[in-house]
């Protein structure tokens, strides 16, 4: 297998999609850096994907980038055949809301169309297997909660909540679960599926809030919040969140839906607060009145969910996960990584804003 460790005994191969984007990334490092399989990185490279965030990884033996589509299902059919992964981790998607609101068709066009195609070259190549082979074999498409739609004051997305997406990219998500589960239940394709509350963490591409607050704050820029900061989300570190995946890829149970939350509501406002308070302890020239003088609601989102919370109780009592990082530790962290990683996220800033 070309570029890839070769000589165990029980070789397990992971296939990731959209390993170069922030949640796929954190995936491929986890995998090399916490476990003996191989991993196959397969990414489109879109303005989200960035292989910088693969750098410490990208000479490992056990390490492969294919530069791909995963909609090209004749370089899919072959990257399947050649390769032979016995895991399939499905992050490939585009993901960022406001995108989806000013053109949805690229997110149609990967998100749905993407997945079905990589649905049927995975449902190929698994049919010509046979014996331990066929059935060690696992798809793990990883979404989001945002297809459950909005929550009130109280109570938290399960995974019998009803789905109820409200804008094109979580309607583009619910679409891709129900491919995949429609596959599970039409050919007894041994799917699973993942549904995650908001990340942040090193490596996010900083258009998302928390990346965006923290290099516009650095820059001294404006620091654009939706309404009155009082839409609440549930934050989880990407490292607990990549953590949580291989279980669910590697010992959840076929057919099943996982819920993964790391019990971290915050409302915006009190994020962006929070993450000014951080600054102005680690900056000696914050701007006159700290870094919250920065701060300006904008105009709402259309279609902005009020709420979301994630009950991760089935994922932490099944396969005994629990997030290592709480809310503050977490928010440090990410704030010390962007301040010592002006390389990695200088080229972006420009793209993002």
């Amino acid at each position: 297998m070309s570029g890839l460790a070769v000589g165990r005994e029980t070789m397990t191969t992971v296939l990731v999609t959209g390993g170069a984007g922030f949640i796929g990334s954190a995936v491929c490092r986890y995998l090399i850096g916490h476990t003996d399989v191989d991993v196959i990185n397969l990414d489109k490279l879109t303005y989200a994907g960035n292989l910088q965030s693969l750098r410490e990884i990208a000479h490992n033996p056990r390490y492969r980038f294919v530069h791909g589509d995963i909609g090209d299902q004749s370089l899919v059919s072959g990257l399947f055949e050649e390769a032979r992964p016995t895991h399939v981790m499905h992050l490939a998607a585009e993901s960022h809301v406001d995108r989806s609101i000013k053109g949805a068709a690229d997110f149609i066009d990967t998100n749905i169309v993407g997945t079905f195609r990589l649905l049927e070259a995975a449902r190929s190549y698994r049919d010509k297997l046979s014996g331990g082979d066929r059935d060690s074999f696992r798809f793990l498409h990883v979404s989001t909660d945002e297809v459950y739609g909005a929550l009130g004051d109280t109570g938290l997305f399960t995974e019998s909540t009803p789905y109820a997406p409200n804008s094109p990219y979580s309607a583009s998500k619910a679409a891709s679960d129900h491919l995949v589960r429609a596959w599970f239940h039409t050919y007894g394709f041994p799917a699973l599926i993942s549904n995650c509350s908001n990340n942040y963490g090193p490596f996010q591409y900083p258009e998302k809030l928390v990346g965006r607050t923290i290099t516009r704050a650095l820059a001294q820029k404006s620091l654009p919040v939706f309404g009155q900061g009082l839409n609440i989300r549930d934050w989880l570190f990407v490292d607990d969140h990549a953590r949580a995946l291989w279980l669910v890829a590697s010992k959840g149970r076929i057919g099943e839906q996982y819920n993964i939350g790391g019990h971290n509501e915050r409302r915006n406002i009190d994020l962006v607060q929070t993450i000014c308070r951080i600054l102005d302890t680690r900056i000696s020239k914050s701007p006159q009145g700290g870094h919250a003088a920065l701060i300006e609601f904008v105009v709402d989102r259309a279609g902005h969910d009020f709420r979301y919370a994630i009950d991760p109780g089935k994922l932490e009592s099944e396969l005994a996960w629990k997030a290592e990082h709480n809310f503050d530790s977490g928010i440090a962290a990410t704030v010390d990584w962007y301040l010592a990683n002006e390389w990695w996220w200088k080229p972006l800033q420009h793209g993002a804003d």
